[in-house]
């Protein structure tokens, strides 16, 4: 197996904080340790007060693998486009569902401001 290049990404910043009271169990399996954690509360076994920031550099943000069926002629001007800008063409596309995306939010935003208005105006 090939070892995977490694690539500048920025670094994903935690909080990172000291055991206070309740010492934390031991686990057999990721599982048993998710399972304890769903039905605890972490503010018995750690002192969230002292949480420092801490930078976790080589963690990439989970993906999936899907089947998109395109237009042969839109995958082709992607190509065109992805070409032009020197990039892979799934990275490109990547950016403009990005870019919708944030453009969706931002029209989601907007539309709820004026019944917040309404809301906090009543009051």
């Amino acid at each position: 197996m090939s070892k995977p290049k490694k690539t500048e990404k920025p670094a994903r910043v935690r909080e990172v904080a000291a055991p206070i009271q309740a010492d934390v169990p031991t686990f057999s399996s990721e599982a048993d340790e998710r399972d304890f954690w769903q039905a605890q509360d972490s503010f018995e076994y750690v002192d969230w007060s002292s949480a420092k920031p801490v930078r976790l550099p080589n963690l990439k943000p989970s993906t999936a693998t899907i089947s998109l069926r395109l237009p042969e002629g839109m995958l082709d001007e992607l190509k065109v486009l992805a070409n032009q800008r020197d990039v892979p063409y799934q990275s490109l596309l990547k950016v403009f569902l990005a870019d919708r995306l944030a453009v969706e939010r931002e029209r989601k935003q907007r539309s709820l401001t004026p019944s917040l208005r309404k809301a906090t105006e009543s009051r």
